[in-house]
Protein backbone atom coordinates (compact mmCIF):
# COMPACT_ATOMS: atom_id res chain seq x y z
CA UNK A 1 0.00 0.00 0.00
CA UNK A 2 0.98 3.24 -0.87
CA UNK A 3 0.22 6.31 0.31
CA UNK A 4 1.24 10.10 1.13
CA UNK A 5 0.14 12.07 4.59
CA UNK A 6 0.13 16.02 3.79
CA UNK A 7 1.94 17.82 6.60
CA UNK A 8 -0.13 19.34 9.31
CA UNK A 9 2.78 22.28 9.49
CA UNK A 10 2.64 23.32 5.97
CA UNK A 11 -1.26 23.29 6.19
CA UNK A 12 -0.90 25.73 9.26
CA UNK A 13 1.44 27.83 7.04
CA UNK A 14 -1.14 28.81 4.99
CA UNK A 15 -3.69 30.12 7.04
CA UNK A 16 -3.90 33.51 9.10
CA UNK A 17 -5.60 31.70 12.18
CA UNK A 18 -4.71 27.51 11.33
CA UNK A 19 -4.31 25.14 14.12
CA UNK A 20 -5.47 22.23 12.65
CA UNK A 21 -3.64 19.26 13.42
CA UNK A 22 -5.55 16.52 10.96
CA UNK A 23 -3.66 14.41 8.46
CA UNK A 24 -5.11 13.98 4.99
CA UNK A 25 -4.18 10.99 4.34
CA UNK A 26 -4.23 10.06 0.18
CA UNK A 27 -4.48 6.47 -1.23
CA UNK A 28 -3.08 5.51 -4.00
CA UNK A 29 -2.77 1.73 -5.73
CA UNK A 30 0.78 2.50 -7.46
CA UNK A 31 2.37 5.80 -8.48
CA UNK A 32 0.65 8.15 -9.93
CA UNK A 33 -0.09 11.88 -10.00
CA UNK A 34 -3.01 13.62 -7.11
CA UNK A 35 -4.36 16.56 -5.39
CA UNK A 36 -6.78 17.68 -2.85
CA UNK A 37 -8.99 20.19 -1.88
CA UNK A 38 -9.70 21.09 1.92
CA UNK A 39 -11.96 23.76 4.01
CA UNK A 40 -10.75 25.71 7.18
CA UNK A 41 -13.22 27.23 8.89
CA UNK A 42 -12.87 30.97 10.82
CA UNK A 43 -10.78 29.26 13.53
CA UNK A 44 -8.35 27.68 11.39
CA UNK A 45 -9.84 24.08 11.65
CA UNK A 46 -9.60 21.92 9.06
CA UNK A 47 -13.08 20.68 8.45
CA UNK A 48 -12.97 19.02 5.33
CA UNK A 49 -10.68 17.50 2.48
CA UNK A 50 -11.13 15.68 -0.57
CA UNK A 51 -8.20 13.76 -2.72
CA UNK A 52 -8.12 12.57 -6.08
CA UNK A 53 -5.62 10.15 -7.44
CA UNK A 54 -4.95 9.63 -11.27
CA UNK A 55 -3.33 5.92 -11.06
CA UNK A 56 -0.35 4.72 -12.77
CA UNK A 57 -3.07 2.57 -15.32
CA UNK A 58 -5.02 5.68 -16.42
CA UNK A 59 -8.05 5.60 -13.97
CA UNK A 60 -8.95 7.95 -11.17
CA UNK A 61 -10.00 7.21 -7.50
CA UNK A 62 -11.45 10.12 -5.12
CA UNK A 63 -11.53 10.03 -1.47
CA UNK A 64 -12.67 11.89 1.28
CA UNK A 65 -11.76 11.90 4.78
CA UNK A 66 -13.10 13.13 8.00
CA UNK A 67 -11.47 15.34 10.13
CA UNK A 68 -10.24 12.48 12.88
CA UNK A 69 -6.41 11.81 12.42
CA UNK A 70 -5.70 9.35 9.69
CA UNK A 71 -3.48 6.21 10.84
CA UNK A 72 -1.57 4.62 8.55
CA UNK A 73 1.30 2.15 8.38
CA UNK A 74 3.85 1.58 5.56
CA UNK A 75 6.43 3.69 3.18
CA UNK A 76 5.32 7.66 3.98
CA UNK A 77 6.08 10.85 2.52
CA UNK A 78 5.79 14.43 2.50
CA UNK A 79 3.98 16.53 -0.03
CA UNK A 80 4.34 20.31 -0.70
CA UNK A 81 1.62 22.49 -0.45
CA UNK A 82 1.58 25.61 -2.18
CA UNK A 83 -1.45 27.83 -2.69
CA UNK A 84 -2.78 31.41 -0.98
CA UNK A 85 -5.66 31.87 2.06
CA UNK A 86 -7.80 34.50 2.65
CA UNK A 87 -9.97 35.08 5.99
CA UNK A 88 -12.50 37.62 5.82
CA UNK A 89 -14.84 37.68 8.91
CA UNK A 90 -16.91 34.61 9.94
CA UNK A 91 -16.59 32.83 5.80
CA UNK A 92 -14.34 29.59 5.90
CA UNK A 93 -11.30 29.62 4.97
CA UNK A 94 -10.18 27.37 1.23
CA UNK A 95 -7.11 26.49 -0.01
CA UNK A 96 -5.55 24.03 -2.82
CA UNK A 97 -2.73 21.52 -2.26
CA UNK A 98 -0.86 19.83 -4.73
CA UNK A 99 1.46 16.94 -4.47
CA UNK A 100 3.28 14.28 -6.11
CA UNK A 101 3.40 10.79 -4.98
CA UNK A 102 5.76 7.88 -6.71
CA UNK A 103 5.71 4.62 -5.01
CA UNK A 104 5.66 0.36 -5.33
CA UNK A 105 2.12 -1.10 -5.21
CA UNK A 106 1.52 -3.78 -2.35
CA UNK A 107 -1.27 -6.05 -2.94
CA UNK A 108 -4.71 -4.13 -2.27
CA UNK A 109 -4.90 -0.50 -1.43
CA UNK A 110 -8.45 -0.06 1.16
CA UNK A 111 -9.94 3.20 1.46
CA UNK A 112 -10.88 4.59 4.99
CA UNK A 113 -14.32 4.86 5.93
CA UNK A 114 -15.86 8.17 6.07
CA UNK A 115 -18.62 10.27 6.52
CA UNK A 116 -20.26 13.09 5.60
CA UNK A 117 -22.82 14.90 7.05
CA UNK A 118 -25.67 17.52 5.02
CA UNK A 119 -27.88 19.36 7.73
CA UNK A 120 -29.18 16.49 9.93
CA UNK A 121 -28.85 13.68 7.15
CA UNK A 122 -25.10 11.71 7.34
CA UNK A 123 -23.77 9.26 4.84
CA UNK A 124 -21.22 6.98 5.44
CA UNK A 125 -19.03 5.09 2.90
CA UNK A 126 -17.42 1.77 3.95
CA UNK A 127 -14.14 0.75 2.73
CA UNK A 128 -13.16 -0.47 -0.84
CA UNK A 129 -10.60 -2.71 -1.90
CA UNK A 130 -8.64 -2.41 -5.08
CA UNK A 131 -6.62 -4.87 -6.53
CA UNK A 132 -3.39 -4.76 -7.32
CA UNK A 133 -2.61 -5.51 -11.09
CA UNK A 134 0.47 -7.20 -12.79
CA UNK A 135 3.12 -4.65 -13.59
CA UNK A 136 2.91 -2.50 -16.83
CA UNK A 137 0.64 -4.79 -18.56
CA UNK A 138 -2.71 -3.27 -20.60
CA UNK A 139 -5.24 -4.87 -22.85
CA UNK A 140 -6.05 -7.99 -20.55
CA UNK A 141 -8.45 -8.35 -17.77
CA UNK A 142 -6.47 -10.12 -14.43
CA UNK A 143 -7.98 -10.94 -11.73
CA UNK A 144 -5.83 -11.69 -8.71
CA UNK A 145 -5.68 -15.85 -7.35
CA UNK A 146 -3.12 -15.28 -4.96
CA UNK A 147 -0.98 -12.24 -3.03
CA UNK A 148 1.51 -12.41 -0.51
CA UNK A 149 2.57 -8.94 1.06
CA UNK A 150 4.48 -10.20 3.95
CA UNK A 151 3.26 -7.09 6.46
CA UNK A 152 2.98 -9.42 9.12
CA UNK A 153 6.10 -10.82 11.35
CA UNK A 154 5.74 -14.63 10.61
CA UNK A 155 5.63 -16.34 7.80
CA UNK A 156 2.04 -17.90 6.60
CA UNK A 157 2.30 -21.52 7.29
CA UNK A 158 -0.93 -21.91 5.63
CA UNK A 159 0.61 -20.43 2.29
CA UNK A 160 4.35 -21.42 2.58
CA UNK A 161 6.57 -24.88 3.23
CA UNK A 162 10.03 -23.99 4.42
CA UNK A 163 11.35 -26.69 3.08
CA UNK A 164 11.53 -28.15 -0.29
CA UNK A 165 9.47 -31.90 -0.36
CA UNK A 166 12.25 -34.17 -0.34
CA UNK A 167 14.22 -32.94 2.08
CA UNK A 168 13.45 -32.00 6.16
CA UNK A 169 14.06 -28.23 7.21
CA UNK A 170 17.24 -27.01 9.06
CA UNK A 171 16.52 -26.08 12.37
CA UNK A 172 19.01 -23.02 11.65
CA UNK A 173 16.80 -19.96 10.85
CA UNK A 174 18.26 -18.04 8.28
CA UNK A 175 14.79 -16.03 7.06
CA UNK A 176 12.54 -13.93 8.61
CA UNK A 177 9.33 -11.69 7.51
CA UNK A 178 9.56 -8.44 9.05
CA UNK A 179 9.10 -4.75 7.60
CA UNK A 180 7.47 -5.79 5.20
CA UNK A 181 9.40 -8.22 3.19
CA UNK A 182 10.27 -11.88 3.07
CA UNK A 183 14.03 -12.45 3.81
CA UNK A 184 16.42 -15.16 3.16
CA UNK A 185 20.24 -15.29 4.25
CA UNK A 186 22.97 -16.68 3.63
CA UNK A 187 23.89 -18.96 7.10
CA UNK A 188 25.73 -21.85 8.13
CA UNK A 189 24.24 -24.96 10.19
CA UNK A 190 24.71 -26.03 13.56
CA UNK A 191 27.48 -28.05 11.71
CA UNK A 192 29.54 -25.38 9.75
CA UNK A 193 28.13 -25.65 6.60
CA UNK A 194 25.85 -23.21 4.18
CA UNK A 195 22.40 -24.91 3.43
CA UNK A 196 19.60 -24.52 1.11
CA UNK A 197 16.75 -22.89 1.96
CA UNK A 198 13.42 -23.16 -0.03
CA UNK A 199 9.94 -21.14 0.55
CA UNK A 200 7.34 -22.42 -1.94
CA UNK A 201 3.59 -23.62 -1.57
CA UNK A 202 3.57 -27.42 -2.62
CA UNK A 203 0.57 -28.82 -1.39
CA UNK A 204 -0.85 -25.14 -0.86
CA UNK A 205 -1.35 -23.51 -3.83
CA UNK A 206 -1.17 -24.31 -7.72
CA UNK A 207 -1.95 -22.54 -10.90
CA UNK A 208 -2.14 -23.45 -14.30
CA UNK A 209 -1.28 -20.45 -16.78
CA UNK A 210 -1.41 -16.91 -15.56
CA UNK A 211 0.84 -13.64 -14.64
CA UNK A 212 3.44 -14.39 -11.71
CA UNK A 213 4.92 -11.58 -10.18
CA UNK A 214 7.56 -10.95 -7.43
CA UNK A 215 9.91 -7.52 -6.21
CA UNK A 216 12.99 -8.75 -5.25
CA UNK A 217 16.43 -7.38 -4.32
CA UNK A 218 19.35 -10.49 -4.37
CA UNK A 219 22.22 -11.10 -2.53
CA UNK A 220 25.74 -11.06 -3.19
CA UNK A 221 28.76 -13.27 -2.42
CA UNK A 222 30.45 -16.79 -3.75
CA UNK A 223 28.24 -19.43 -4.15
CA UNK A 224 24.65 -17.38 -3.62
CA UNK A 225 21.81 -18.67 -6.21
CA UNK A 226 18.50 -17.21 -5.34
CA UNK A 227 15.62 -17.88 -7.86
CA UNK A 228 12.10 -17.37 -8.30
CA UNK A 229 10.40 -20.02 -10.34
CA UNK A 230 7.07 -22.65 -10.96
CA UNK A 231 7.46 -26.28 -10.42
CA UNK A 232 5.67 -29.42 -9.82
CA UNK A 233 7.12 -33.31 -9.22
CA UNK A 234 4.37 -35.12 -10.92
CA UNK A 235 5.33 -38.90 -10.88
CA UNK A 236 8.79 -38.67 -12.66
CA UNK A 237 8.30 -35.35 -14.46
CA UNK A 238 9.65 -32.08 -13.46
CA UNK A 239 7.85 -29.86 -15.68
CA UNK A 240 9.34 -25.75 -14.40
CA UNK A 241 9.33 -22.30 -15.67
CA UNK A 242 12.42 -20.65 -13.92
CA UNK A 243 11.37 -16.65 -13.80
CA UNK A 244 14.93 -15.50 -12.03
CA UNK A 245 18.01 -17.17 -11.53
CA UNK A 246 20.96 -15.43 -10.53
CA UNK A 247 25.11 -15.92 -10.02
CA UNK A 248 26.36 -13.51 -7.72
CA UNK A 249 29.59 -15.77 -7.46
CA UNK A 250 30.16 -16.52 -10.80
CA UNK A 251 32.61 -13.46 -11.08
CA UNK A 252 33.55 -11.29 -14.04
CA UNK A 253 34.79 -13.67 -16.18
CA UNK A 254 31.31 -15.84 -16.34
CA UNK A 255 29.05 -12.76 -17.04
CA UNK A 256 27.11 -13.52 -13.91
CA UNK A 257 28.46 -10.17 -11.75
CA UNK A 258 31.40 -7.99 -10.95
CA UNK A 259 34.32 -8.31 -9.18
CA UNK A 260 33.35 -8.27 -6.00
CA UNK A 261 30.24 -10.65 -6.67
CA UNK A 262 27.18 -8.62 -7.19
CA UNK A 263 24.82 -10.20 -9.28
CA UNK A 264 24.80 -7.99 -13.12
CA UNK A 265 22.63 -10.45 -14.86
CA UNK A 266 20.13 -13.03 -14.79
CA UNK A 267 18.32 -15.72 -16.04
CA UNK A 268 14.89 -16.84 -17.42
CA UNK A 269 14.69 -20.29 -18.44
CA UNK A 270 11.82 -23.02 -19.60
CA UNK A 271 12.17 -26.38 -18.55
CA UNK A 272 9.44 -29.14 -20.21
CA UNK A 273 11.06 -31.88 -18.59
CA UNK A 274 14.30 -32.42 -16.03
CA UNK A 275 16.91 -32.92 -18.62
CA UNK A 276 14.61 -31.18 -21.44
CA UNK A 277 15.53 -27.82 -21.83
CA UNK A 278 13.09 -25.60 -23.92
CA UNK A 279 14.91 -22.49 -23.76
CA UNK A 280 17.37 -19.62 -21.73
CA UNK A 281 18.46 -16.08 -22.23
CA UNK A 282 20.91 -14.02 -20.11
CA UNK A 283 19.91 -10.70 -19.32
CA UNK A 284 22.66 -8.41 -18.57
CA UNK A 285 21.33 -5.71 -16.06
CA UNK A 286 22.56 -3.50 -13.55
CA UNK A 287 23.72 -4.56 -10.09
CA UNK A 288 20.67 -6.62 -9.14
CA UNK A 289 22.05 -6.46 -4.87
CA UNK A 290 21.73 -2.61 -5.24
CA UNK A 291 17.37 -2.11 -5.45
CA UNK A 292 14.61 -3.76 -5.67
CA UNK A 293 13.07 -5.04 -9.19
CA UNK A 294 10.44 -6.90 -10.64
CA UNK A 295 10.55 -10.16 -11.88
CA UNK A 296 8.10 -11.72 -13.61
CA UNK A 297 6.18 -13.78 -16.56
CA UNK A 298 2.70 -14.18 -18.58
CA UNK A 299 2.74 -18.13 -19.03
CA UNK A 300 -0.08 -19.34 -21.74
CA UNK A 301 -0.93 -22.48 -23.27
CA UNK A 302 1.60 -22.45 -25.77
CA UNK A 303 3.94 -19.28 -24.94
CA UNK A 304 6.06 -17.93 -21.79
CA UNK A 305 6.66 -14.40 -21.76
CA UNK A 306 9.12 -12.57 -19.82
CA UNK A 307 9.47 -9.51 -17.91
CA UNK A 308 11.75 -7.06 -15.99
CA UNK A 309 10.10 -4.24 -14.52
CA UNK A 310 7.61 -4.41 -16.65
CA UNK A 311 9.63 -4.57 -20.16
CA UNK A 312 9.70 -7.80 -22.15
CA UNK A 313 13.25 -9.45 -21.96
CA UNK A 314 12.59 -13.35 -23.24
CA UNK A 315 9.71 -15.08 -24.69
CA UNK A 316 9.37 -18.55 -26.15
CA UNK A 317 6.64 -20.47 -27.47
CA UNK A 318 6.18 -23.89 -25.80
CA UNK A 319 3.26 -25.79 -24.40
CA UNK A 320 3.69 -26.02 -20.63
CA UNK A 321 -0.04 -27.29 -19.95
CA UNK A 322 0.95 -28.76 -16.13
CA UNK A 323 -0.01 -26.86 -13.16
CA UNK A 324 2.86 -26.03 -10.85
CA UNK A 325 3.25 -24.08 -7.20
CA UNK A 326 5.78 -21.35 -6.07
CA UNK A 327 9.18 -21.61 -5.40
CA UNK A 328 11.24 -18.97 -4.23
CA UNK A 329 14.70 -20.02 -2.46
CA UNK A 330 18.32 -19.36 -2.10
CA UNK A 331 20.59 -22.48 -2.99
CA UNK A 332 24.16 -22.42 -3.56
CA UNK A 333 26.66 -23.62 -6.16
CA UNK A 334 25.94 -24.12 -10.35
CA UNK A 335 27.59 -21.43 -11.94
CA UNK A 336 28.17 -19.70 -8.85
CA UNK A 337 30.19 -21.99 -7.55
CA UNK A 338 30.26 -22.91 -3.65
CA UNK A 339 30.01 -20.15 -0.80
CA UNK A 340 33.26 -19.62 1.56
CA UNK A 341 34.54 -17.51 3.80
CA UNK A 342 34.04 -14.52 1.98
CA UNK A 343 30.16 -14.80 1.49
CA UNK A 344 28.32 -12.34 3.67
CA UNK A 345 26.13 -14.04 5.98
CA UNK A 346 23.22 -12.86 7.90
CA UNK A 347 19.93 -10.97 7.46
CA UNK A 348 22.07 -7.82 6.15
CA UNK A 349 22.32 -9.79 2.95
CA UNK A 350 19.58 -11.08 1.75
CA UNK A 351 17.28 -12.07 -0.97
CA UNK A 352 14.78 -9.98 -0.03
CA UNK A 353 11.42 -10.25 -1.61
CA UNK A 354 8.51 -7.50 -1.11
CA UNK A 355 5.69 -9.55 -2.35
CA UNK A 356 4.60 -12.54 -4.77
CA UNK A 357 1.50 -12.25 -6.49
CA UNK A 358 -0.13 -14.20 -9.51
CA UNK A 359 -3.05 -13.41 -11.52
CA UNK A 360 -5.75 -15.51 -14.05
CA UNK A 361 -7.18 -13.84 -16.98
CA UNK A 362 -10.31 -13.24 -16.51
Amino acid sequence: MFHVSFNAKAIRLMSLTATASVSVLLSACGGGTGSAQYSIDSNGNLTSATASTKLADGATQTTTVSTAPATATGSTSTSTVTGTTTTAGTTPTTGTTTGTTTGTTTGTTTSPTTTTTTGSTSTTTSPTTTSAMPYGQTGTNWAMTFSDEFTGTALNTARWNDTIWYETSNATKNYAVSNGSLKIWPQRDATGKFFNRTIDTDGKYYQTYGFFEIEAKLPIGKGTWPAFWLFNHIGTRRPEIDIMEAYAGGGPASGWSDANFHPTAYAPTVWIDAGRLAGTKTILTSDLSAAFHKYAVKWEASKQTFYFDGREVFSIAVTMPDTMYVMLDLWYGSASGQPDSTTPTGSGNSYEINYVRAWKAS
